[in-house]
């Protein structure tokens, strides 16, 4: 992979959900936290993954991630820190854009962030109508951070 350009924003209404091409449930958590490497594992549907991030750098980052046996992740799941995440992850195509709306279960519901990666930071996008404020960049919202999250960050 490389280098990830990401943008993340919060989510004003739920008309996304009517623009989505598919969903998928997640469950993640984090095997390392440390900012300038944090490792996570996921289980998307019925496959699993490792990642490896390095530290954000505006809204760029390293980023490494490789499909792992699903029995391998739900295992891994059980040796993270804190608590795993679970989350519906949807799929929304805008203007040539690819937009990732993630909707937070359990102690993190109602937070609904939706995400657009970028093949660089200097890559205009429009924004789609559900899209509200810009958090890029703000650690509250960082799935690593929310994973040891007792009360989620504001919604809006």
């Amino acid at each position: 992979m490389g280098i990830e350009t990401e943008h993340k924003y919060l989510v004003k209404d739920d008309s996304y959900i009517e623009l989505a091409s598919g969903s998928v449930r997640m469950a993640q958590g984090y095997l390392s936290r440390v900012p300038e490497r944090t490792v996570r594992v996921r289980v998307s549907g019925d496959k699993g993954f490792i990642t490896v991030k390095g530290i954000n750098r505006g809204a760029s980052r390293e980023e490494y991630e490789y499909e792992i046996p699903v029995e391998d992740a739900k295992k891994l799941l059980g040796l993270c820190e804190e608590k795993v995440i679970s989350k519906t992850r949807y799929y929304v195509d805008y203007q040539g854009f690819t937009w990732e709306v993630d909707r937070f279960e359990g102690d993190l519901a109602p937070l609904i962030v939706a995400e657009i990666e970028l093949p660089s930071e200097d890559t205009p996008y429009p924004l789609p109508p559900f899209v509200g404020r810009d958090v890029t960049g703000d650690p509250r919202y960082y799935n690593s951070s929310l994973s040891r999250c007792e009360n989620h960050p504001p919604v809006l």
